[in-house]
């Protein structure tokens, strides 16, 4: 079954050529010029990723990525204006997978897609065939569902955007040990796209507060300023 992606963005000669690029790469595409209708419609239908321009009538980009992220995770990019550095920043920190700068390489982005869809891939499949394993991984209070992508902190549900869950997921796969942001980089993102030492950061404070909305005395992440993070299972 073909990927249903959304294309949300004011522009509408925007939104007649990317998605004709994505249909030609075989995706599904739904589109909608405004932040309003769109979320009506990722509400009846969340879909697999969703592109969203950041100003936008009727509901901005970023007023709509809070709202979905009250109930949805799926993999968000956002498409922002040339000089919008603050709004990448605050994207990335309310749960955005990635942003693409207008103007922007239609390929980049069909490439950018398909990269999240990958990860989100990566993140379903059972490394073992044991059918006795079930792919799991449990740590004290905490338990990951690689294949239904389920977060659960102490029997309470933990909603993770595919970035931030493969982030936490190199951190619980061995408690104790040092993650540098390099390596949790390279773990979030494909060699194609940079990202610096604040977007790591900004997801790791996404990941405390979402936890600490369910428990809020979760310290479990732990900063070693100047090295890295660490899960502490304590």
């Amino acid at each position: 079954m073909a990927s249903l992606i959304t294309l949300v963005d004011d522009d509408q000669n925007i939104l007649t050529s990317v998605k004709m690029a994505l249909e030609s790469e075989g995706f599904d595409v739904r589109t909608f010029t405004d932040g309003a209708s769109a979320l009506e419609g990722i509400n009846n239908n969340p879909g697999d990723l969703a592109v969203l321009d950041i100003k936008m009538p009727r509901m901005d980009g970023m007023e709509l990525l809070r709202r979905l992220r009250e109930k949805h995770s799926l993999p968000v990019i956002f498409l922002t204006s040339k000089d919008d550095e603050i709004d990448e920043m605050l994207g990335l920190k309310m749960g955005a997978d990635d942003y693409i700068k207008k103007p922007f390489s239609q390929r980049l982005l069909i490439e950018r897609i398909k990269t999240i869809l990958r990860r989100m891939e990566a993140i379903k499949k059972v490394e073992s065939a044991d059918e006795d394993e079930t792919g799991v991984i449990v740590r004290g209070r905490l338990k990951l569902d690689p294949v239904r992508h389920v977060c659960d902190w102490d029997g309470g549900d933990v909603k993770l955007t595919v970035t931030e869950f493969l982030i936490l997921q190199a951190l619980v796969q061995h408690p104790g040990h040092v993650k540098s942001r390099d390596q949790l980089m390279d773990v979030a993102y494909s060699d194609d796209i940079y990202v610096d030492d604040r977007t790591i950061d900004s997801h790791i404070k996404r990941l405390r507060k979402k936890f600490r909305k369910v428990d809020n005395k979760f310290d479990g992440i732990e900063t070693l300023y100047g090295v890295g993070y660490r899960y502490s299972e304590s």
